[in-house]
């Protein structure tokens, strides 16, 4: 049996002369689980948010992105890309041509991102799930070009969920010299018609700026005939996934950027790791306040016990034995703070996750959810363990030795 840590068992748990030592230890205890809890639900809730946005992008955004490396477009028929096509696991490969353009629409105006795709761009992605209206998605009719809004474009122009006649479309020249006797002729311009449906992403970034038509129109709008801006494939289910965008990003070489759904919105998640870092951080020096109160717990309990310290000296304990007692005290107060702390946090977050309890405040009804979003990654729970354990440690080392050394 290991001595330090019997004793330091029984005197965590027995009663001290001092009522007061144990009312200290018991509020080190409760600071340690507070800190944890915090830690458990608030990176929890973080998750939450992380895979609330990671799911409205994956209705437009593909599972896999090819763009050129230089420019803004690559030839459609480049033989790099046709032999990514026929890779076996790929089982929808779609071009696409995206660029910016000016809609206008009766007296309204609007800078947008037109994005020209194929037919089977609907096999692509989930882009019929988040269809708003009373149309059908459709692209192109014999000679008429569609376009589906995003639902907040579609309220800046005020067209509503279909609407009527033309929406003028404009875009740069793209070759040759300005005329400025003659403005208009620096300029394509092309219409296209509702099918009555709008696209709803619920991201700002779609939904108040992307017009989504057929490839054929974008091409004509942006003289970029022949020519893709990416290429966007969907893998046959079952395939390992991380092995074949490897084997692409072989294909590719320097030549194209390789892209899965979350590299597509880099800037997005990037900032929400560096915000639950932040809020990791913070957390942590909470911790480290909340672990003072085992410094205090122990120093006392030091005090309390130099009569049973003399009675362990003479019995044949050595002074290292004596200060693994109190480290052992400290790193159990720690260890029970943690696991009380993650059990409690743990089950505030399914309560959360299962009654929303607590909802968004004023802001509740103005998002896709009325409560806040939580997802516990178990990764998260191994880390915040391991963190206030070390916290817990690296707290008490270096008072109990100097305690130790000074009273004993």
């Amino acid at each position: 049996m290991n001595f330090p840590f019997y004793i330091a068992r029984r005197y965590l748990f027995s009663k001290k002369s001092t009522h007061a030592i144990n009312i200290i230890s018991g509020i080190s205890i409760v600071g340690v689980a507070v800190a944890t809890m915090a830690l458990v639900v608030t990176l929890s809730v973080f998750n939450g948010f992380h895979d609330l946005v990671a799911s409205f992008f994956t209705s437009f955004d593909p599972q896999i992105e090819i763009t050129p490396v230089a420019g803004k477009t690559a030839p459609a028929d480049d033989p790099v890309l046709t032999k990514i096509r026929t890779l076996p696991e790929v089982e929808v490969a779609t071009e696409s041509v995206e660029d910016m353009a000016l809609a206008i629409y009766g007296d309204r105006q609007a800078m947008v991102v037109v994005k020209g795709v194929d037919n089977n761009f609907d096999s692509l992605t989930h882009i019929k799930e988040i269809l708003v209206g009373n149309g059908e998605y459709s692209l192109k009719v014999a000679d008429l070009d569609y376009g589906i809004l995003g639902i907040r474009l579609a309220e800046t122009l005020g067209t509503g969920y279909g609407f009527k006649g033309a929406m003028k479309i404009y875009a740069p020249v793209k070759e040759g010299q300005l005329d400025m006797t003659n403005p208009e002729a620096n300029f394509v311009e092309q219409e296209l018609y509702s099918p009555g449906v709008l696209f709803c992403v619920k991201q700002a970034k779609y939904d108040k700026n992307y017009i989504l038509t057929n490839i054929t129109f974008a091409r004509m709008l942006f003289g970029r005939d022949g020519e893709l801006s990416a290429l966007e494939l969907r893998l046959k289910p079952g395939s390992d996934f991380e092995a074949v965008k490897g084997r692409i990003k072989d294909i590719a070489g320097d030549k194209y950027y390789v892209k899965d759904r979350f590299e597509q919105q880099d800037d997005t998640f990037k900032i929400m790791k560096i915000e639950k870092l932040m809020a990791y951080i913070f957390l942590t020096f909470i911790l480290v306040v909340a672990c003072f109160n085992i410094i205090g717990s122990l120093s006392m309990l030091i005090l309390d016990k130099r009569k049973d310290i003399v009675s362990l000296r003479n019995l044949g304990a050595s002074d290292r034995q004596i200060v693994r007692i109190f480290l052992f005290e400290g790193r159990m107060i720690s260890a029970i703070g943690a696991v009380t702390g993650i059990v409690i946090g743990l089950l505030l977050c399914w309560l959360q996750q299962t009654y929303g309890i607590v909802g968004l405040g004023r802001s509740s009804g103005s998002f896709v959810v009325d409560a806040y979003p939580v997802s516990v990654h178990y990764d998260d729970i191994a880390v915040i363990f391991i963190t206030v354990m070390l916290v817990g440690f690296a707290s008490v080392w270096y008072p109990v030795r100097y305690f130790a050394k000074r009273l004993l």
